[in-house]
Formats: C-alpha cells, structure tokens, sequence
C-alpha cells in the first residue's frame, strides 16, 4: 500500500428524510462545496418525484419519492465490473465483483453523468427524470450498467486470472 488510508468518516443523515443515502448523493451532487445548493437540487428531484407518484406513474405499490430512488439505485447499482490486467505480455478484461462502497460509487456516478448529459432543463427536473427511468430499468445509466455487465460477460473466459 501507499501510505496510509484515509479513515472511513461517519456520514450523518440527511435533514429531510433522516436517509444517510440522500446524504451521500447529496454529496455527489456537490460541486465546490456548495452544499445547500446541492441539497436544493437534491430535495427539488424528490420534490418532483413525490409529484410524479401522487399522480401514480410509478404504480400503486409506490409510496414516496424514497421508496423510487431506492429502486433507482438497485436497478443501476452493478454486480460485475471488468479491470485490466498484464498476464504473460497481454493485457486482458478480467471481470471482478464490485464491493458495496465502490457500487454505490459508481451508482451515483452513473446517475449524475446520465442527469448532465441531458439538456434544456434545471438540473432538479433532469435528476428527477433520470431516477424516475432507472426506476423503470430504462435510461442512460441503466444502460451503463447493461453495457459493463455485457462486457463483464463476454471476457467471462478470463475470470481464471482474477487473484
């Protein structure tokens, strides 16, 4: 190892829905340390979401804007990621399970990179509309997640690599 690793930090939850994973992506959504604006954008998205539920999208066993980002996650979090690695003076695709912390770090990464990609709206409306497709296993990250397990898949030959 190089040096010493940073220590875990406790994340305290956050204020409106006492969820330490709202706080974390609220966290995510950071930029420069602006926090409350952040927090704007994120609880404006569950705003919306909470909307878009009342009016039944997202069928009858729905309840809130929590149980929607919930399922988001899920459905974008992935099981598989591939890494390179020299064996034998060729680099080959070795597919890894992903951990728990480094899964929601790339969930929330997806998520945001799909929310920027879109345009023409507040960055609120567009997370909310990004959540709401990777609730319903459709959208940018979703398909992320589908193109990292598809190549996970195909370089499934050289998972006898992996140590």
């Amino acid at each position: 190892m190089r040096g010493k690793q940073a220590p875990k930090r406790k994340i305290k939850p956050d204020l409106r829905y006492n969820n330490v994973m709202v706080a974390k992506f609220t966290n995510y959504v950071m930029k420069r340390g602006k926090k409350s604006t952040a927090q704007k954008v994120v609880y404006g998205c569950f705003d919306i979401l909470q909307k878009k539920v009342d009016k039944k999208e997202f069928g009858a066993e729905t309840k809130d804007a929590l149980m929607v980002f919930d399922g988001a996650l899920k459905n974008v979090a992935p099981q598989l990621e591939i890494r390179g690695r020299r064996v034998g003076g060729a680099n080959y695709q070795i597919p890894y399970p992903v951990r728990g912390e480094r899964k929601t770090a790339l969930t929330f990464r997806w998520i945001l990179a799909a929310a920027n990609a879109r345009k023409g709206k507040p960055m609120a409306e567009k997370l909310a509309i990004e959540l709401a497709d990777a609730f319903n296993n459709t959208g940018a990250a979703v398909k992320k997640k589908n193109d990292v397990h598809r190549m996970a898949e195909a370089n499934r030959a050289f998972a006898h690599f992996a140590i």
